[in-house]
């Protein structure tokens, strides 16, 4: 039984003896878990802002278990070293803040009276443990920013339950257990999550075993069917009475990496996905479960990536938990960054993945573990290590390794390779022959893009299209090789990171969306292809004064249509051809001819006239007039002559058709076309009439273990509907009511986009909040905030 004791904590930034004795301390404050030490601007955030040695203390009484009466405090994450005293006395030590800890309290507490619970908590990057050592390309906030539970079994207990699937109709059960005489048999039952029961097996107590159960009723688990089942042990008594129970959610699946890519359940399928860390504006790692599922809700639902790597270290349950639910496969990895220390730094290093391993291994999303130090050199005798305690731990997934090197040892079961090699011109991805050493095994694309072409929200319109341009070569390669499993694109969203990368503000700009989950144009790259939803995104503002010359040049539409139309002011001009890029589910579309038929339908010229006269148009708006290749000028002088053409027309032509100088803004349309009907509309016309676009992840928040919250995603639109990237407005939150606003009450929109997080304050009832900023309407949102105790399950 676990019961949350993520209530009513008090909390120092500065450790001292008078704090862990109980007494009161300057500037101490009440919190509630998950908690980060310190909050950190959206810009310019540094280490030093969350680095400190620092207290949290709690008090409590033992809550009357009888029938369990071992105690056990269990910390998801507490960034990065904790030393636990319960009444003064040490419970127990941690190092890493990525993986879970539990500590015993049993002979600690006093059952009649109250006990007091300390955390003394050392956020410092360390370099005796990983990911530390040297500067890393990411911040590692502090506090105890994840859940943590107070846990009562019995004296005989089962301590880990492990389920693998061979085969999609047989389980392997395997468990382990601390043992008295009152235990004499365990039974393993497996169930539908629904509880109906499909399979039962009993063997004698031990403090090991395994077992294997046919199945012949299971449904699989897979990407576009994610069934879940249950497996459920109990220790029995002599009368056959549970004395102790432990229940595990898993999946029937089977993950295989061959040479030729990866199979889920025998079907070849391409892991298209996204790198995500896990930090948030102000509150860094310190989001609870609702924020955690919101990110594999937009990855699967509004990107429609098929798998993500957590990089570069384990990441929250509810964040597995969430993918388990909707078929998301996830590629999972010990905390590390480059450096590799000494010999205690290595068992530091092994420590973490074998926790990684024995907390998340009956995920069924997870399909790939992480086994070298993210981009690290070669180091055999620890890389033949780590293999072996992922194997043995595991033998149901195959280790993996990422690396920016070519043809490095290879020790692992699939070569994961940052490939880095794209810079706009050069092919999108290294074939297989070039990188790796070993043709037998999986190569996966494990980071492109990201630093390679930085994309702030607010940059011009041509280098936003040319990141989503990359986006989309890289994973066209990837697709078209044959020879790679599949690609993780750097990254979901942008994040903060130390002074030696990113940009000035200590912002790495490489994410598809912005560090408010709210999307950059490259997100509909990964958007359209999915097929569940139709997208629809055009790369150009289509306004002449976005680009040189006044010309609109040639623009691309992300879009999972069969077809897409253009129409200028309402009239039809084209329907867009495909992309060469066809090796992705969905090419994007190219626009690169805004004449279309409207020569002929406007003008009235024959096809042959039309087709002639358009060829000279659209190469006058490519090259300029005075740039004209010689070819077309001479077919400029034949039109003239073969029609009658007088120069005046056909400058006539050029500035109604291609320059548009001088005249109405122009209104264009794009229909996206499924089966004969339109499913979705984007129009691009000059508007100053703006207004907000607001969404929440939720509306009904819910206290119950700790406090809820909810994402805030804000843009400025015009009047179409269009985002308005030069609307650099303040944005202004007010809220009334049973909750809190987190970060600041005025931000900057950038690139007409920002964001921020309501946080529910402990009490049921209703909150307001109100979005304003200048030229659009006020936008109020109405939560309703539900409160129920925390149980014991």
């Amino acid at each position: 039984m676990k019961h949350s004791f993520c209530e009513d904590w008090e909390f120092t930034r500065h450790w001292t003896e008078a704090f862990g004795k109980g007494l009161p301390v300057p500037k101490q404050q009440a919190v509630r878990l998950p908690h980060t030490c310190r909050e950190v601007p959206l810009h310019y955030a540094t280490p030093a802002d969350y680095e400190m040695v620092c207290g949290y203390r709690k008090r409590f009484r033992v809550p009357p278990v009888q029938a369990a009466p071992r105690l056990f405090v269990r910390f998801d994450g507490a960034a990065h070293q904790a030393v636990v005293r319960v009444n003064g006395r040490v419970a127990g030590q941690h190092r890493g803040g990525y993986t879970g800890f539990a500590v015993e309290i049993t002979d600690l507490v006093d059952r009649e009276g109250e006990n007091l619970l300390t955390v003394q908590l050392d956020t410092r990057e360390d370099p005796a443990i990983p990911p530390f050592g040297f500067v890393i390309d990411y911040l590692t906030y502090g506090g105890l920013y994840r859940e943590v539970w107070l846990e009562a079994t019995a004296e005989s207990r089962l301590t880990d339950l492990f389920v693998y699937t061979p085969t999609l109709q047989e389980a392997v059960v395997q468990w382990t257990a601390e043992l008295t005489p009152a235990a004499v048999a365990v039974r393993i039952r497996l169930e539908t999550t629904e509880g109906t029961l499909l399979a039962e097996q009993t063997a004698p107590a031990a403090e090991t075993g395994k077992m294997q159960l046919s199945v012949p009723e299971a449904q699989p688990w897979d990407t576009e069917h994610p069934v879940l089942h249950h497996a459920v042990a109990e220790l029995l008594n002599a009368a056959g009475q549970p004395i102790d129970r432990k229940q595990v959610t898993f999946g029937f699946r089977t993950a295989e990496f061959r040479a030729d890519g990866f199979y889920l359940n025998g079907k070849k399928t391409f892991l298209r996905g996204l790198n995500r860390h896990q930090s948030y504006p102000y509150i860094g790692y310190a989001a609870p479960e609702s924020l955690q599922r919101e990110d594999a809700r937009i990855l699967q639902e509004e990107l429609h990536c098929t798998a993500v790597r957590t990089s570069h270290y384990p990441q929250s349950q509810y964040f597995l938990d969430e993918c388990d639910r909707r078929g998301l496969l996830v590629f999972t990895e010990l905390p590390g960054w480059q450096h590799i220390g000494d010999d205690n730094w290595k068992d530091a290093a092994c420590e973490m993945l074998q926790e990684m391993l024995l907390q998340n291994r009956n995920h069924p999303s997870i399909i790939l573990w992480g086994v070298r130090i993210n981009e690290s050199v070669d180091d055999d005798a620890f890389y033949t290590r780590t293999n072996k305690i992922a194997h043995q731990l595991d033998p149901s997934r195959a280790t993996s390794g990422v690396r920016y090197l070519e043809k490095s040892h290879l020790l692992e079961d699939v070569y994961a390779y940052n490939d880095f090699s794209h810079n706009g011109v050069t092919p999108g991805a290294k074939p297989k022959k070039d990188v790796t050493p070993d043709m037998g095994k999986a190569l996966l694309i494990s980071e492109c893009n990201g630093h390679m072409y930085p994309t702030k929200p607010f940059d011009d319109g041509p280098h936003r299209q040319e990141h989503a341009l990359r986006h989309v070569r890289v994973q066209n390669a990837a697709y078209a090789s044959g020879e790679h499993a599949g690609c993780f694109g750097w990254c979901m969203f942008d994040y903060q990171t130390h002074k030696d990368f990113g940009s000035g503000d200590r912002i790495c700009y490489h994410g598809v969306l912005d560090s408010f989950r709210n999307p950059k144009l490259a997100a509909a790259v990964y958007a359209s292809q999915g097929d569940t939803d139709p997208v629809l995104a055009v790369s150009s503002s289509m306004d002449i004064g976005d680009n040189p010359a006044g010309q609109l040049g040639t623009a691309y539409v992300f879009s999972n249509a069969q077809q897409v139309k253009l129409y200028k002011n309402d009239v039809f001009v084209t329907a867009l051809r495909r992309s060469s890029w066809t090796a992705l589910p969905h090419p994007p579309f190219v626009m690169d001819d805004t004449i279309g038929e409207l020569l002929e339908t406007q003008e009235h010229f024959s096809p042959s006239k039309a087709a002639a006269v358009r060829d000279c148009l659209l190469a006058a708006g490519k090259y300029g007039l005075a740039g004209l290749p010689l070819a077309y000028k001479v077919k400029f002088g034949w039109c003239m002559l073969r029609y009658k053409m007088a120069f005046a027309d056909g400058v006539a032509l050029y500035g109604k058709y291609v320059g548009n100088w001088g005249g109405e803004a122009t209104r264009w349309r794009f229909d996206a076309v499924q089966d004969g009907n339109v499913v979705r509309s984007v129009t691009l016309c000059p508007s100053a009439k703006l207004h907000l676009e607001v969404k929440v992840s939720r509306t009904t928040l819910r206290e119950q273990d700790t406090y809820d919250m909810a994402a805030v995603r804000v843009r400025i639109l015009d009047e179409n509907g269009t985002p308005a990237p030069y609307a650099q407005f303040p944005v202004q939150f007010a809220v009334e009511g049973s909750a809190a606003l987190v970060g600041p009450q005025t931000a900057v929109a950038e690139g007409g986009m920002t964001g921020t997080y309501l946080r529910t304050v402990g009490t049921a009832g209703e909150a307001v909040l109100t979005v304003s900023a200048p030229q659009t309407q006020p936008v109020v949102l109405r939560f309703t905030i539900e409160k129920e105790d925390a149980v014991w399950n």
